[in-house]
């Protein structure tokens, strides 16, 4: 029998499908986009005007209260901002870049400059926090050079500002003095005919926003957002999630440096007049408990994840009773984002559901990125299964391009960035002499002989490699396999064996998963995983169970071993959302390689024999 679904609002998600001799297929959706915002901060206006004492946005204060901001008041500080940087003479050529988290201060900042057309660059933390030679930090503000730069605890960053010495108006909430900084609070300054001027000249090429990429084959580059390109996504979101055209409560931790949480959850908030309660959480060993506890408190309305953040969440619904009746009591839907979601984790979410209020919860999912706006594809009816990533939004068209026997995405359409900040060459190489984006993602129909069922990941073609047999390896999908059946332990897996014979895996273990089932594991560093007798043993059987499932020299992993140490975000392996960059990874652990296809393995390399 059929389980009924909790009803929510959404758009089509039909096809037109133009095949050429070439090989080359040309994809888009037949609906018209619809209503654009003039500027991102149009709706936020005018929200402001029909529900001034609604709730925008709320963040815990240090005694554990939520601070909240109205939308009136939102907005009067704000426009005050706005009026600060003008009067500073920022501009296209003198940005603001913003160093720490989410915050309110963080969005009303990010706001303001949007509103005037003062683009603002919110960086990575970690590129000040945890990085040790400060070299991501130093070259993207060199890049940017911004005229001013905010980070809320001057203490906290210090040491970061003192290592780039950057030539700018450094800004704090707290702590600074050594520094020179201003006090945010002083950013207030009161010319509400300027501000009105300013942003009445915002037009569609005006850009918003810069965020930059993670740096995955290099330094980070900075994707420009002008207004058509975040206006244009929103509207596209909000055509395939047609729910979000109405206020929306989202309890959410998504970094607002990457597109997912700034482009799509922000300016959602921004669109759909709702409520942004700033999730102080994150889904790494330790912080969950903060989102527990805030989800036990506010019931979202729809609800946004990376997978691991997912799996962490299915396992506390299993086990609380209070979250579980809190957190179903209003959601209508989920979406994930960053990685294809395990199927385990899947059932799970629908069980749960199901156990709770009666009801599925529809997940909603696409593909996208920074340089998309992210809006590309979006999968929201149907039997959806993890994988699946639908069909292209309307005035956004996909171009397939055979690749050694796969189908490259290209992507053209108004959210797509205009390029680069100040790197034409880069921006060059990124387009086709058709004005398709190289998104570097491989993806299939799901049905070949049935478009209108959508498309599936299938992998980064930059990623695949041949063995030395000539068979192709897709790292892609042999990664998601690998995670899904070695499941709880396994996090990610770095995939060798370009033109060797066989494939091998450096393993990065999953803390909680492998904590959840040695409970003498009190103390999950790497290094304890990697040499857990317990563990490896388990390990062991994983990869015997994975190869009896392989179909060939493709699928078959022979060897593995544990990653001891965290992946080091200064030589480029992981982002701060925690995403492994196979190829600066396989370089900078080439030892590891080495030790994995010795004559003779060491003990510390796994085979299932």
């Amino acid at each position: 029998m059929s389980i009924k679904e909790r009803a929510v609002e959404l758009g089509p998600q039909d096809v037109e499908i133009d095949r050429h001799k070439s090989g080359i297929i040309y994809a888009r959706s037949p609906h018209a986009l619809g209503d654009v915002p003039r500027t991102i901060t149009t709706p936020l206006l005018e929200w402001a005007k029909k529900t001034p004492d609604a709730i925008i946005v709320a963040q815990r204060g240090a005694d554990g209260e939520w601070r909240k901001l109205t939308y009136a008041q939102f907005v009067a500080r704000m426009e005050r901002l706005a009026a600060a940087l003008l009067a500073r003479g920022l501009s296209q050529d003198r940005p603001v870049a913003i160093l720490s988290g989410n915050s309110i201060e963080h969005l009303l900042l990010l706001v303001a400059g949007m509103h005037v057309g003062v683009p603002v660059a919110p960086i990575s933390t970690a590129y000040s926090l945890v990085s040790s030679d400060y070299g991501k930090l130093r070259y993207v503000l060199d890049l940017l050079t911004p005229g001013l730069i905010f980070a809320d605890d001057g203490a906290a960053y210090g040491k970061a500002f003192k290592a780039v010495a950057p030539k700018a108006e450094i800004v704090t909430l707290t702590g600074g003095a050594d520094l020179g900084a201003t006090a945010f609070e002083s950013l207030d300054v009161e010319a509400p005919e300027k501000v009105a001027a300013a942003h009445a000249a915002v037009g569609p090429d005006t850009i918003a926003k810069i965020l930059f990429t993670s740096g995955s084959t290099g330094m980070p580059k900075g994707v420009i957002n002008p207004q058509r390109m975040i206006c244009a996504d929103i509207a596209q979101a909000a055509f395939a999630m047609a729910e979000i055209r109405e206020p929306q409560t989202l309890v959410d931790w998504l970094p607002w440096n990457h597109t997912f949480g700034s482009n799509q959850n922000v300016h959602l908030t921004l669109y759909s007049g709702g409520a942004l309660y700033i999730d102080d959480g994150k889904p790494t060993p330790g912080a969950f408990d903060a989102t527990i506890r805030n989800l036990k408190e506010i019931a979202p309305t729809c609800y946004f994840n990376v997978p691991k953040g997912f799996e962490l969440l299915a396992h506390r619904l299993g086990e609380d009773e209070q979250l579980r009746k809190n957190f179903f009591s209003r959601v209508k839907f989920f979406m994930y984002a960053g990685a294809s979601l395990p199927q385990h984790v899947w059932d799970a979410l629908e069980r749960l559901a199901r156990e709770t209020i009666g009801e599925k919860i529809r997940i909603v999912t696409g593909l996208g990125a920074t340089e998309t706006g992210p809006s590309v594809t979006f999968v929201t009816r149907g039997e959806v299964k993890a994988g699946m990533i639908g069909t292209p939004v309307p005035g956004c068209e996909i171009k397939l391009v055979p690749n050694v026997g796969k189908l490259e995405l290209r992507v053209r359409g108004p959210n797509i960035t205009p390029g680069y900040w100040r790197q034409p060459e880069a921006t060059a190489a990124a387009f086709d002499e058709e004005g398709f984006y190289k998104m570097g993602d491989a993806i299939r129909f799901v049905d070949p002989e049935d478009p209108q069922k959508g498309f599936a990941f299938d992998g980064r073609v930059s990623e695949d490699f041949k063995l030395m047999t000539g068979t192709w390896v897709s790292v892609g999908n042999l990664r998601m396999s690998m995670i899904s059946t070695f499941a709880p332990f396994l996090r990610d897996a770095v995939i060798a064996g370009h033109d060797r014979e066989q494939i091998a895996a450096i393993l990065l273990l999953d803390p909680d998963g492998c904590r959840a089932n040695f409970p003498d594991l009190a103390d999950a560093q790497p290094s304890t995983l990697a040499a857990h007798v317990g563990l490896r043993a388990a390990l062991a059987e994983k990869l015997k169970l994975f190869q009896s499932k392989s179909t060939g020299s493709s699928t078959r992993v022979a060897r593995v071993i544990v990653l001891d140490e965290h992946p080091s975000i200064d030589h480029g392996e992981v982002t701060d959302k925690g995403s492994i960059n196979q190829r600066a990874a396989l370089a900078h652990r080439a030892g590891l390689v080495q030790e994995l296809y010795g004559e003779k393995p060491s003990d510390r390399v796994i085979s299932a024999q």
